[in-house]
């Protein structure tokens, strides 16, 4: 893994050591363009790294400060997770410029990259997380053409697979225990989900966000049985 310095000035001191990955795509057109950015003062946001197409890693945040990659956010209750986390940035023009399929290069550089850091810090599998699941509302990087399946069959993440459960699927304007339960799971999981048994918009944003990282041939914010099969294994995964 080839590591370049890039220093960035978007950083401050932690509060506490890390115990969190969120990993981003950059979403800009080029990867110098979104160097540049995270490097401008004036932009005030940055990562610890960014990964390039063709495997180049280039280190802008010491992990031991912190960097300003997450903006708001929850994961499992914890809020603005900055403080806690280490954000990676993977250069795909994103959503808005031609989303488009990670290359081998730049998956195994993260791999490796991954293993390093764990080995620096306890960061367990259900923290290694997506900017669209810690901030569903505002984010959908690194989208559903990021191969987390391939991360977990690294040995970093959580992955499911099991059959899909019975039942009519779930969907917006639905009120019943069943989506109290879907909720309370998606909290258990990290999401913040407080469960209340309506299926409102909220709960249809947060639905995607899973499904952009777990079951990621379909999203479109209904929980279908798949969708709740998958919620179900990975909780007892992460128990």
């Amino acid at each position: 893994m080839r590591l370049i310095d890039a220093p960035s000035p978007n950083a401050d001191a932690r509060l506490a050591p890390p115990d969190m990955i969120v990993l981003h795509y950059t979403g800009m057109q080029t990867g110098a363009e979104a160097l540049a950015r995270m490097r401008d003062p004036d932009a005030q946001v940055s990562a610890h790294y960014m990964i390039e197409e063709d495997g180049r890693v280039f280190v802008l945040v010491p992990e031991a400060r912190r960097a300003w990659h997450a903006g708001v956010s929850v994961w499992k209750g914890q809020h603005n997770l900055n403080g806690v986390s280490i954000g990676i940035e993977l250069v795909n023009p994103g959503h808005d410029w031609g989303y488009r399929a990670f290359p081998g290069p730049q998956v195994a550089a993260l791999l490796e990259l991954l293993g390093e850091i764990r080995g620096r810090w306890s960061i367990d599998d259900g923290r290694i997380v997506a900017h669209s699941d810690i901030a569903p509302d505002r984010k959908q990087d690194p989208g559903e053409l990021f191969p987390w399946k391939r991360l977990a069959e690294a040995g970093h993440g959580l992955w499911a697979e099991p059959a899909p459960a019975p039942g009519a699927p779930l969907a917006p304007g639905e009120e019943s225990t069943a989506v109290f339960a879907l909720q309370a799971g998606l909290t258990r999981l990290g999401y913040d989900s407080a469960p209340s048994g309506v299926y409102d918009a909220a709960t249809a944003t947060i639905v995607s966000a899973f499904q952009r990282h777990w079951r990621p041939a379909r999203v479109d914010g209904i929980a279908d049985g798949e969708t709740r099969a998958r919620l179900m294994a990975l909780l007892r995964a992460q128990a």
